[in-house]
């Protein structure tokens, strides 16, 4: 347990530094998530925290919206996730979801961990910012996407993937089946 909250913390510090660093006039930058600004990955990162959180009680999530201070909403978000992560009962508790019945920290190493790391480099992206994500949790996504493969190919979900050249490394390859060009 204390690796999955080890590795949340390093992805969740590595958002919160390009959340941070955003200039006031590249929120509306377009992302490379079809149709998303910058704003749009932040509030979609955040209302992902909230469905995961509220898987522990069944209770409805928290709605984000752009409007939002969303830089007070992040910090409550990670906050109550590393709580809940600490946390042996609750980190242990069965809850449910889109890849069934799992450990809530199974749920955050596998989805939330991954989901958090790309959109770390789409919002780094979209506001010109260092995309350099932590090798280590690149790797762990890569183990968690890798076998769901054409599941994760729909509307809301990754485009269609992108071959990587054979010299490509580890990071660009996890971009690439995530369907983003480096």
């Amino acid at each position: 347990m204390a690796e999955i909250a080890d590795r949340y913390s390093t992805i969740a510090d590595d958002f919160t530094a390009r959340l941070g660093s955003v200039q006031a006039d590249a929120w509306l930058a377009e992302s490379p998530c079809t149709e998303w600004t910058a704003r749009d990955v932040v509030v979609h990162v955040i209302n992902t925290h909230h469905r995961v959180l509220s898987a522990l009680d069944g209770s409805e999530p928290a709605v984000v919206t752009a409007d939002d201070d969303l830089q007070t909403q992040w910090s409550a978000a990670t906050a109550a996730l590393l709580e809940a992560l600490t946390d042996e009962e609750r980190a242990s508790r069965i809850v449910g979801g889109a890849f069934g019945e799992q450990r809530f920290d199974s749920l955050v190493s596998r989805l939330l961990c991954a989901d958090t790391l790309i959109h770390t480099w789409d919002l780094a992206r979209a506001t010109n910012q260092q995309e350099l994500l932590d090798p280590v949790a690149v790797g762990k996504a890569m183990e968690f996407l890798t076998p769901l493969d054409e599941a994760i190919r729909r509307p809301g979900g990754f485009a269609p993937k992108i071959e990587s050249s054979p010299d490509a490394d580890e990071q660009t390859t996890l971009l690439n089946f995530c369907g983003r060009a480096v």
